[in-house]
């Protein structure tokens, strides 16, 4: 003859152990901006190329100078920095044969922001 032992079970929980549901840290429309931003920098040649603008006098630099620090053809930095534009964190201004990419610092600016208000909403 053989014993059956019953195997102990998990706790079940109970309504009264869960915390209020929490408002979301952004809202959807803030969400979809930031992935956007996030997006654009997701590969690690445009990180560089914003962090070599940010880091040029006036935080401007030309697009000639702008493919030997990533070592780049110029076609794909120009692609690389129409992606930055596009994301609002760089100012493009055509001056002659060249093309001059400025940081905007109020994006930056603002993606740090929503960076520290996510963070600061986990605590």
């Amino acid at each position: 003859m053989t014993t059956t032992v019953p195997l102990p079970l998990a706790p079940t929980a109970d309504a009264g152990c869960c915390t209020p549901e929490r408002a979301p840290a952004v809202t959807p429309d803030t969400a979809q901006d930031l992935a956007r931003t996030f997006k654009a920098l997701a590969d690690p040649a445009r990180v560089q190329l914003l962090a070599t603008v940010a880091a040029s006098p006036d935080a401007e630099a030309c697009v000639c100078d702008l493919t030997a620090p990533v070592g780049l053809s110029q076609p794909t930095v120009s692609h690389h920095l129409k992606i930055l534009v596009e994301a609002g964190l760089l100012h493009r201004e055509q001056r002659g044969r060249w093309a001059y990419y400025r940081l905007v610092p109020d994006a930056v600016a603002a993606l740090a922001g929503a960076l520290t208000a996510v963070t600061a909403a986990d605590d």
